[in-house]
């Protein structure tokens, strides 16, 4: 029964959502309370939704001031250098613009947070793209496809698959470096198509003084209201409080929530000293950090129902009850090819924790070796998947801050993401480090 209603539920949250039939805040708190109450649990899914939505609170935090943060930045002029650093080396060249992207997201990954990622890469290039006419989807996608493939052995699916098995870290990773190479390589190919199809679109569009052109203002920018001091020490100050904010978040030196939070008021104090403009800021930046603050809001109700009421427990046990007769010797390279969407039916937890080591033990009385699924795993779930699941608050990090439907994101970027899982499956499985 409580399989049936996690099927049930993650179907009619994924139908409503990218068939835009309603907000993702209300398929992401409706849907589940209503199969949470058809399935006897009453009241108790008020306390599933109160631990779900607590477990986000700090992620909620950091989303809500990092918006702020940047958008105070924004409106003191941070960015503007930036941007025109960027025309000048990159050029009015969209190509070359797409691959700077994919380039700088897999730098900023390299702390192994996909958040930090997303944050840092998308509000520095969005100015550019929209000076250029180009497609936001496009930022998103390359942006999503870098984060997915560098799954290090310090970012979370890593670490969970070796907690998971009992199996060093290490042990899991380095086999699959030749494997992330493939897909770093495929993930520069698509960015340099994309980029192409750039250049293609917006040749099209006429766009012949771009050269001239200046970055569109972004939600926010100060336009003609509050004037403030734009002298070079000011300036200077913006930069170094970024670096540090950003340099001791990627350390770990400081939560992401409190270095947001203290960087936005020393921000606010620096560039807007009195009250009034400090006042019109935050209400300038207002709406956005709410509705991304909303649906993250809703995402850990969802999260909250499905695990406090046992239904993806029940929906992972029953995947495996089902797996065809034979299908232990070939289930790494079966678990590869579909690792990427099992991102959409299970959160890390429910899956490293609960399915994986279970297909580990099949695989293990088939006469294989257990790390070979822990391997599989790293090809797709929670690691490629991860951008467009809404399972993870990343994906509205992605969508909020480029400003890309939650729909169009995974109509677009998907198809990329899946693409790179299989082409790293059949790499390890042609490298010899998933069993055919």
């Amino acid at each position: 029964m409580l399989a049936f209603l996690a099927i049930l539920t993650l179907l009619f949250v994924l139908a409503v959502i990218l068939l835009d039939l309603a907000s993702p805040v209300v398929a992401l708190v409706a849907v589940p309370v209503i199969t949470a109450l058809l399935g006897g649990f009453g009241l108790q899914t008020s306390k599933f939704v109160i631990a779900g939505i607590t477990s986000l609170a700090p992620i909620i935090a950091m989303f809500i001031f990092s918006i702020m943060y940047f958008g105070v930045m924004t409106d003191a002029g941070l960015l503007k250098p930036l941007v025109s650093y960027l025309l000048r080396s990159v050029g009015n060249r969209p190509s070359r613009i797409v691959l700077a992207s994919a380039a700088l997201a897999l730098l900023v990954h390299l702390d192994g947070s996909g958040a930090v990622c997303f944050i840092v890469v998308i509000p520095t290039l969005l100015p550019l793209y929209d000076a250029l006419h180009m497609d936001r989807r496009v930022l998103a996608c390359v942006s999503s496809l870098a984060a997915g493939v560098n799954f290090l052995p310090w970012t979370g699916p890593s670490l969970r698959a070796s907690a998971a098995l009992h199996i060093p870290v290490m042990d899991i990773f380095r086999p699959l470096l030749p494997v992330q190479l493939i897909g770093l390589v495929f993930v520069f190919g698509v960015a340099t198509w994309l980029g192409r199809r750039e250049d293609r679109r917006v040749a099209a569009l006429g766009a012949g003084t771009i050269e001239k052109s200046t970055p569109a203002p972004a939600p926010g920018i100060v336009e003609g209201g509050i004037k403030h001091n734009g002298s070079s020490a000011r300036y200077a100050l913006n930069a170094i409080l970024t670096i540090v904010v950003l340099g001791t978040m990627i350390a770990g030196w400081v939560n992401p929530a409190v270095a947001f939070l203290l960087g936005t008021v020393i921000a606010l104090v620096v560039n807007f000293p009195r009250s009034s403009d400090q006042r019109a800021r935050i209400e300038a930046h207002a709406r956005a950090a709410i509705l991304m603050a909303s649906t993250l809001i809703a995402a850990g109700a969802f999260t909250g129902i499905m695990t406090g009421s046992g239904m993806l427990k029940a929906l992972a046990q029953a995947t495996v009850s089902h797996l065809p007769p034979g299908a232990g010797a070939h289930l790494p390279v079966i678990l590869g090819l579909v690792a990427m969407p099992l991102s959409l039916l299970f959160d890390p937890d429910s899956y490293y924790f609960g399915v994986m080591p279970v297909l580990a033990e099949v695989t293990r009385s088939a006469g294989g070796l257990p790390i070979t699924i822990a391997q599989a795993s790293l090809l797709g779930m929670m690691t490629t998947g991860f951008p467009i699941s809404p399972l993870t608050p990343a994906t509205f990090l992605v969508t909020g801050l480029s400003g890309v439907d939650l729909a169009a994101h995974q109509k677009f970027t998907g198809p990329f993401l899946f693409a790179a899982s299989v082409v790293m499956c059949i790499s390890a499985a042609l490298l010899g480090i998933l069993p055919l």
